[in-house]
């Protein structure tokens, strides 16, 4: 149980810094050149796990019609989703675009009724609007005051991305390492190519270079992974409900680093996303109890 609480904070601390050093590297790059550099670091981190692990051999059990239905679901799931939130970023302020990003879980709920047929409750229903109502109150107090509320659509596009490749992973349910691995490889190849049009070739300096390594290798791999891993070693509930950490430690982090003060909207904002998330929450474990009856 303490490992899988471990391994918990690992995924919670680098997924806290996306916001800051996303922010940095878009001062940077492109949107689809930060993708691209930091999903082939994560590609080939992943690679390299899988291969130590022994885990690459299961390769051997999948047909055409499996590579196929991964890399469709690494569409979403990585391509659109992190396109969607790095373009929404570089348009508003960090701590917002985190904010309105964490729409996902409840974009994973929507996506479950709609995609596995999972009953949409009346508690799911009041959480998705007070979660919806959270997002309006960070855009209509931030976003559109600073100009930038295609920022804030662009970053409830990537929780609606999210939420579809939830959804469909969920439905086909291939190995999470592999799959990560093919989604992080979808994502270089299609980003590659979009810049290879774009003339966008330029090699980033040393140091943004590290930084996109930092993000491939750590924020997106092995927080990820360390993630999955305290799911398979803990109590999915208690182990869930601690990413709801991350948005907290998020805004300290781009208080300090970029300086960015996070609104009294933005905190009122927050706290209503996670209310709804929360009540889903409640209401998801009360119709496990009664499944158990």
């Amino acid at each position: 149980m303490k490992r899988s609480y471990l391994f918990a904070a690992i995924a919670i601390l680098f997924w806290s810094t996306v916001a800051t050093v996303s922010k940095l590297l878009l001062g940077q790059l492109s949107s689809f050149a930060v993708l691209s550099y930091s999903s082939f670091f994560a590609a080939l981190a992943l690679l390299i796990l899988n291969i130590a692990t022994g885990n690459i051999k299961r390769l051997r059990t999948y047909r055409p019609r499996d590579y196929l239905i991964t890399l469709a679901i690494g569409i979403p799931g990585t391509f659109l989703y992190y396109i969607f939130y790095y373009t929404g970023t570089s348009l508003m302020p960090a701590s917002q675009a985190f904010i309105i990003n964490y729409l996902w879980p409840m974009m994973s709920v929507l996506f479950a009724a709609l995609i596995l047929k999972e009953r949409m409750t009346a508690k799911k229903t009041v959480a998705l609007l007070l979660s919806f109502l959270g997002v309006a109150v960070v855009a209509g107090g931030g976003a559109l005051a600073g100009g930038s509320v295609m920022g804030a659509v662009f970053c409830v596009l990537g929780a609606v991305s999210y939420g579809v490749y939830t959804a469909l992973n969920q439905r086909f349910g291939y190995d999470k390492r592999l799959s990560m691995m093919f989604f992080y490889a979808t994502s270089f190849v299609l980003t590659a190519i979009i810049n290879l049009a774009r003339g966008d070739l330029a090699l980033p300096a040393t140091v943004t270079l590290l930084g996109l390594a930092y993000n491939g290798v750590l924020a997106m791999a092995l927080a990820n992974t360390a993630w999955m891993l305290a799911l398979e070693r803990g109590r999915t509930a208690r182990i869930s409900n601690l990413a709801y950490l991350t948005p907290f430690f998020s805004l300290i982090l781009t208080s300090l680093v970029l300086h960015e003060r996070p609104a009294l909207t933005s905190l009122l904002g927050l706290a209503l996303i996670l209310l709804g998330i929360l009540i889903q929450l409640l209401d998801g474990k009360k119709a496990g109890a009664q499944g158990k009856k």
